[in-house]
Order: structure tokens, then sequence, then C-alpha cells
């Protein structure tokens, strides 16, 4: 070779230039992946568990609802609220008396049950709160699901459902 020191020389430029190539290639290509990721869902995830009777009770958790609901959406924030009626809570997705099962409409529930069904129907279909019924609870007092307040979607196992929920991300809250 007649000039190894010129060689050497192109070789150390050639080098440099193609680690601050790839240097530049390897950011722009992490800057590619963070523009064309997924976004974040930042979607408030909420599911409440209703399984029991007392109307007072139940009153108290669509209250909350409605609050967390008006807090969510003055803060133009998205939000997935779900109901779980399980056992007892079967009570308050219908009209139906339940005469003869364990949970038959007492004088509080007979009280009250108009304006807590207008109330749920209300977070149902102003705010989009999602109702889900165990389909255990049903068929075990023989309710056909025509004698159920519209939008209630029926779910095999309430409490089975309730773990999916909680698996998928959904905070769990039950109104004592």
């Amino acid at each position: 070779m007649k000039h190894p020191a010129l060689f050497r020389g192109i070789t150390v430029i050639f080098a440099a230039l193609s680690l601050a190539w790839l240097a530049a290639h390897a950011g722009s290509a992490a800057a590619a992946d963070l523009a064309t990721a997924k976004p974040k869902d930042d979607t408030i995830r909420v599911v409440y568990h209703a399984d029991f009777a007392d109307p007072r009770r139940f009153s108290a958790m669509l209250t909350n609802i409605g609050n967390m609901v008006g807090v969510y959406q003055s803060n133009l924030e998205d939000y997935d609220i779900r109901i779980v009626f399980v056992s007892y809570g079967i009570r308050f997705v219908t009209r139906d008396p339940l005469k003869g099962t364990p949970f038959a409409e007492d004088a509080a529930l007979k009280a009250r049950q108009e304006d807590l069904i207008e109330r749920l129907e209300s977070l149902r279909n102003t705010y989009g709160v999602k109702l889900e019924l165990c389909n255990i609870t049903r068929e075990q007092v023989g309710l056909s699901e025509k004698k159920l307040i519209p939008g209630v979607h029926m779910v095999p196992s309430g409490v089975a459902r309730i773990v999916e929920l909680e698996r998928q991300g959904y905070a769990y809250l039950k109104v004592e």
C-alpha cells in the first residue's frame, strides 16, 4: 500500500461517519416508534358490585356514580363505569316483585323502586353506565329476561365478571 496513513485516516473518518449515521438512525427509529406507538389508553374504568338488598344503600351508590361521572365529564376524561348486579342486586333491575324468592320486594323497596329505576336508567341512557346482571341469579329465581329493565346485559356469572373486569384494570367499588 502506497499511502497507509491516508488509508487509516479515511478508514477512521468512514468509521466515525458510520457510527454517527447509526446513532442518528437509531434515534430517528426510536422517535418513529414513539410516534407510531399506540397511545396510552387513559380511560377511567370502574366496576361497582351491587349484591345487597337495601334501597338506601343502592340510592347512595347511584349518587356516588352520578358524582363520579360529573367530575369526569367536567374534566373531559373518558370513563367506562359498570354495575354488576349479583344476588340481591337483581331487585334493582326489575319491577317484578320476585315473590317466593329470597329477593322478594319489601316495603322499603316498593316505596323507592320507581325512583331508583329512573335514576339507574338515567345513568345508563345519559352517561353510558353499563348494567350487567349475573345470569346464575336470574336463572335461580326463574325471572324472564323480558322482565328486566331495558339495557341490562346478562353475564354468565356476576362474580366471575367482576374478576374479569378487575384483570382488565377496572377499579372495584362497593358502597357500604
